[in-house]
C-alpha cells in the first residue's frame, strides 16, 4: 500500500474518531429553563430555540450551526433528528455525512485500486447511509409508539373511571410506560402545568408524532371537549378500534414477509453478486465499465438496464406488499 494512501485512510479515521468524541462530550439533556421556554413557543420559534439549546462550544460544529440556523431544509433536518430521538445537531449530522462520503471514497480507492466507479459508489452509499438510518430511526420509533397506544388509552380510560383528571390520568401514564410514548405524555404534562391549553399540548405532540391514531385519539379529545360527553367510553371505543388494526396489521405482515423477502433479495442479490465477483476476479467484471469503444458501451447499457430493472421490480413488489389498513 502506498504511503499516502495510508496517510489519507490513516487521516480520515482520526478525523472520525475526533468528530464522535466530540459528540459523545455533549451533554445529554438539557436544562429545565430551556425545555420549558421550548414549550411555549410556535412550530417555527420552536425549532429554532431546539437548533439554539443544542449548540455547544465544538470547534468543529458550532460554525456550521451558526450557518444552517433559520435555513428551511436545515429547520426540516432538525424536526426529522426530533422525532427520530437521534442526539445531534443539524451541523454534527452533515458533518458525519461528509465524514462517511470521505471514509466511502477512500475505502472504494484502496479496494479498487482507484477505479472511479467503485469509489463514487462507496461515496453514494456513504451520503445516503445516515439518511437511511435517520428514515429507519423514525420509523421504528413511531411504530414503538403507536403500539404502546392501547396500553395508554387503557390506563386514561381506567384512570378517568376512578376519578382522575384528564391530567392526572396523564401523569400516571407518564409514570407506567416506557419510551416513547411515555416521554411524549410527559411533555403534554409538563406543556399544561405551565399553562399552555390542552389543545395546543396536543397539537405540538401531534406535530412531533405523525400518527394516524394519535390524530383520531386528539380528534375525539378535542371534539368531546367542545360538545360534551363520557370520554372514557369514547377513549374506550378507539383502544379497541387501534387493538383491532394492530392486530390485521399484523395478519397483513405475515401473510406478505415472503413478497418483503423476495423485494430484498432482488435488491441485495445483485449487487453481492457484482462485489463477490470484483473482489476475486476483478478484471472478469470490470470489462463491463473499462471497455473500450463498442465493448464499453454495451457494458454500460447492461448496467444501466440493469439498475434500472432491479428498481422497478423494487418498487413494484413494495407497492404490492404495502396494504393500507
Amino acid at each position: 500500500m502506498q504511503p499516502q494512501v495510508l496517510a489519507l485512510i490513516l487521516g480520515g479515521l482520526a478525523l472520525l474518531i475526533l468528530v464522535f468524541a466530540i459528540v459523545s462530550s455533549r451533554r445529554s439533556g438539557q436544562d429545565i429553563e430551556e425545555r420549558l421556554e421550548r414549550f411555549t413557543l410556535s412550530e417555527i420559534e420552536e425549532r429554532k430555540a431546539i437548533e439554539a439549546a443544542a449548540r455547544r462550544p465544538s470547534p468543529i460544529t458550532e460554525g456550521l450551526n451558526r450557518a444552517l440556523a433559520g435555513r428551511s431544509f436545515a429547520e426540516d433536518l432538525s424536526a426529522q433528528l426530533a422525532r427520530a430521538d437521534v442526539k445531534l445537531t443539524v451541523g454534527e449530522f452533515l458533518a458525519v455525512q461528509v465524514i462517511l462520503i470521505a471514509v466511502g471514497g477512500g475505502l472504494g480507492f484502496v479496494l479498487s485500486g482507484g477505479n472511479i466507479v467503485f469509489v463514487l459508489l462507496l461515496a453514494v452509499a456513504g451520503f445516503f447511509a445516515p439518511r437511511i438510518y435517520l428514515g429507519t430511526a423514525q420509523a421504528r420509533r413511531l411504530k414503538a409508539f403507536n403500539n404502546q397506544l392501547s396500553d395508554m388509552l387503557n390506563l386514561l380510560v381506567n384512570g378517568l373511571r376512578s376519578g382522575y383528571s384528564v391530567t392526572q390520568a396523564m401523569e400516571a401514564v407518564a409514570r407506567e410506560l416506557p419510551p416513547p410514548l411515555s416521554t411524549e405524555i410527559g411533555r403534554v404534562v409538563q406543556e399544561m402545568q405551565i399553562g399552555l391549553s390542552m389543545d395546543q399540548t396536543l397539537a405540538n405532540m401531534l406535530r412531533r408524532v405523525r400518527s394516524d391514531d394519535l390524530d383520531l385519539i386528539v380528534t375525539a379529545m378535542n371534539v368531546q371537549r367542545e360538545v360534551g360527553g363520557n370520554l372514557a367510553e369514547i377513549l374506550d371505543t378507539i383502544s379497541h378500534t387501534i387493538r383491532e388494526r394492530v392486530r390485521i396489521k399484523g395478519e397483513v405482515a405475515v401473510l406478505t414477509a415472503q413478497g418483503r423477502i423476495s423485494m430484498y433479495v432482488l435488491v441485495g442479490l445483485p449487487i453481492a453478486i457484482v462485489l463477490f465477483l470484483y473482489l476475486i476476479n476483478p478484471t472478469y467484471i470490470g470489462r463491463l465499465w473499462s471497455g473500450q469503444g463498442t465493448a464499453a458501451v454495451c457494458g454500460w447499457l447492461m448496467i444501466v438496464c440493469s439498475v434500472l430493472s432491479v428498481t422497478a421490480g423494487y418498487f413494484a413488489i413494495r407497492k404490492i406488499v404495502s396494504i393500507e389498513v
